[in-house]
């Protein structure tokens, strides 16, 4: 009996950051008997039946690793022959390897961050294997990493239709306001071509956030362009599909290291994609990606894309989602973390 224990902050398939851990879960849960789900917290009701639920919410730190541990050790019976998967995490998988690795069981840890830290370098040596987007995601040089994409459910994200007001070009910036996500470069860029829009929405979770938030809200007005920049709120998980429709094409300058998921879930929609992370060299055509400092250069490839008949974006968005269905679906991701772990 192949099982897993998951551990995970949240599911919740409405929450702003995590909630596509939900479908990953889910893919897991088809692959094995069962998924042992430990979390701070779930929503009822959103995993498959051969899901198991175990919480570790505490008012402190220290409580909620003591709770972890205790909830770890109940199932660690029935383990033999399963594994143990940390889900971006590190001071899971840090605190889970003194139970399990003396009984050879299999600690996988799924990290995909720009940001090295003493608890990740930590959790590295603890962990039987580490899986990440690309061999790039991960922010430490390990034999431990292997690549298995970014697990991307296809059903949830459908090929779209062309968008019925063509007039002018329409693009959509997803994710938190973080200084790391480079929205300063997009606004100006925006401002350098006539016509082109953008609409941003993402979530502030954190003061330095709302301060990015703020900065970007005075260069809009400094540039006079708040008739073609809307900053908006964080959006629901089932909101971004229609959010994607009614855009013409995605960008992303989230700085090297960290492969926003927004961007592979944009290419399953069949939506072109501006990016500067070099990791999407693999998914992006040369056209599609710019510099990350450059304004000029995203300029350049807005205009080019805004040339380009509806019919000739369409044939690019179809090539994406070919290329994350070969190589980033969610039952792929699924698969990868269970090679990581040894079980066939």
């Amino acid at each position: 009996m192949a099982r897993l224990v998951f551990v995970t902050q949240q599911v919740d398939p409405a929450h702003p950051a995590l909630a596509a851990t939900v479908p990953k879960i889910r893919a897991l849960a088809a692959l094995v008997d069962e998924v042992v789900v430990l979390a701070d917290g779930v929503v009822p009701g959103v995993l498959p039946e051969n899901c198991r639920v175990r919480t570790f919410r505490a008012p402190r730190r220290s409580g909620r690793g003591l709770r972890f541990e205790a909830a770890l050790v109940r199932e660690l019976p029935g383990l033999r022959g399963g594994a143990v998967v940390a889900h971006m995490c590190p001071i899971y998988a840090v605190l889970a390897a003194p139970l399990v690795r003396p009984l050879r069981i299999p600690l996988v840890l799924w990290f995909t961050h720009w940001k090295a830290s003493r608890l990740l370098r930590a959790a590295e040596r603890a962990s039987t294997a580490v899986v990440s987007v690309d061999d790039r995601s991960f922010p430490l040089a390990s034999a431990k990493v292997r690549a298995i994409g970014h697990g991307i459910d296809l059903e949830e994200f459908a090929c779209l239709g062309e968008r019925a007001d063509a007039s002018h070009l329409r693009l959509l910036a997803l994710g938190r306001y973080s200084e790391a996500k480079g929205l300063d470069v997009v606004v100006r860029a925006i401002a350098a071509v006539e016509g082109a829009r953008l609409d941003v929405h993402g979530p502030t979770l954190s003061e330095g956030e709302r301060g990015t938030r703020r900065e970007l809200e005075l260069l809009v007005e400094e540039l006079g362009i708040g008739r073609r920049v809307t900053l908006g709120d964080a959006v629901t998980r089932s909101d971004v599909p229609a959010l994607l429709g009614g855009h013409d094409a995605l960008v992303n300058n989230m700085r090297a290291g960290a492969p926003d998921k927004v961007v592979y879930e944009a290419a399953a929609s069949c939506l072109p994609v501006l990016a500067s992370n070099p990791v999407f060299d693999r998914l992006l055509d040369v056209e599609q990606r710019f510099e990350r400092d450059d304004v000029g250069g995203l300029a350049d490839r807005i205009r080019a894309l805004s040339a380009l008949v509806p019919a000739e974006r369409a044939l690019i968005g179809a090539r994406l989602r070919e290329r994350v269905r070969d190589g980033h679906s969610v039952e792929s991701w699924a698969r990868g973390v269970l090679g990581a772990a040894g079980i066939a």
